[in-house]
């Protein structure tokens, strides 16, 4: 079986994986690594970006090389190398957990129980429950449902694309070492510095598949595109930028404006300020939904896009060949 179907076949079973399964509640890979991640923090850690640096590349570094020898050793056997990146695939995605715990927040909302939200929203994000109202949970819910369907499942599917499982290993390491250390404590602020840079850089293309697909999938594609194209580039963070503002034209909210993380006061800009209406509790629905659609449609973007660059490749290969004997 060629590497293109091992990819297409193994990522399709790995995405069914999360949404039969779920993650577990103990020893979940990603938990595993960051336990790592600490550990290495706790040796490596000075006031210095170039210690960070070293962080960064021995943590994700040693994630994709580890990917990379499990592909090799199993390279002989399709069975066994579909089943690796099945099995890659289930771990690094989170669309499922995601998705609970967004359903989780809005049925306490829908309940009237705002402590309760409350108390349940820092499983889904970082931000201060304390200094939310039922509406500015539901809004929190929502960004975090749109930016974690790029972070969570589409980036790594198009990893996988590109690089298979030492791709899929290595972006959801780059993701987790920038929740743990990218963030602008003043811990972090220099010694995170390279993990969050490199974020940015790996996040990139699946930032902009995720809103191509959210603003192809939505209820209002046109408001999707308009407030991708006109808000985006406001928002601080290069990635969360394009998915948040298509995710609120899509769904027809409000998204951004001011927020608390740590302690710490932000004030971003609104996104599709002007056709968008304050985020309701049924919005996070609507947002699961349209973040399901999205990363179906990238698993098929991804698994077609690599078969058929490796059909590609061997019909260039099939020329070549073709030259070299009529030369």
């Amino acid at each position: 079986m060629r590497a293109e179907r091992v990819f297409a076949y193994g990522a399709a079973a790995g995405l069914l994986g999360d949404l039969v399964l779920g993650d577990p509640r103990r020893g979940h890979p990603v938990a595993v690594f960051g336990r790592a991640a600490g550990a290495v923090e706790r040796v490596l850690w000075r006031d210095h970006r170039g210690w960070g640096a070293l962080h960064t590349a021995v943590c994700a570094g040693g994630a994709a090389a580890l990917g990379s020898s499990a592909a090799r050793a199993l390279r002989a056997s399709p069975t066994a190398s579909l089943a690796l990146t099945a099995t890659a695939t289930w771990a690094v995605v989170g669309g499922t957990s995601l998705a609970r715990e967004a359903r989780a927040v809005g049925r306490a909302l829908a309940a009237g129980d705002v402590e309760a939200a409350r108390e349940r929203l820092p499983h889904l994000c970082g931000r201060d429950p304390q200094a939310l109202d039922a509406d500015g949970i539901a809004r929190a819910v929502v960004e975090s449902v749109a930016e974690n369907t790029s972070d969570a499942v589409v980036g790594a599917l198009v990893w996988g694309a590109v690089a298979g499982v030492p791709g899929l290993l290595g972006f959801r390491a780059v993701n987790t070492l920038d929740a743990m250390v990218g963030h602008k404590s003043p811990r972090h602020r220099r010694f995170g510095w390279a993990s969050a840079r490199l974020d940015d850089l790996a996040g990139w293309p699946g930032a902009r598949l995720t809103a191509l697909l959210a603003t192809a999938s939505g209820a209002d594609p046109r408001g999707a595109l308009a407030a991708w194209q006109a808000d985006a580039g406001r928002h601080p963070s290069p990635n969360a930028g394009p998915v948040e503002a298509s995710f609120a034209g899509a769904l027809g909210v409000r998204l951004g404006g001011t927020l608390s993380y740590g302690g710490r006061v932000e004030h971003r800009p609104v996104l599709n300020g002007g056709a968008g209406r304050a985020v309701g509790t049924g919005d996070i629905e609507r947002a699961v939904r349209l973040s399901r659609r999205v990363g179906l449609l990238a698993l098929g973007v991804c698994a077609g896009g690599r078969v058929l660059a490796g059909a590609g490749a061997r019909a260039l290969e099939r020329i070549r060949t073709r030259r070299g004997r009529t030369s």
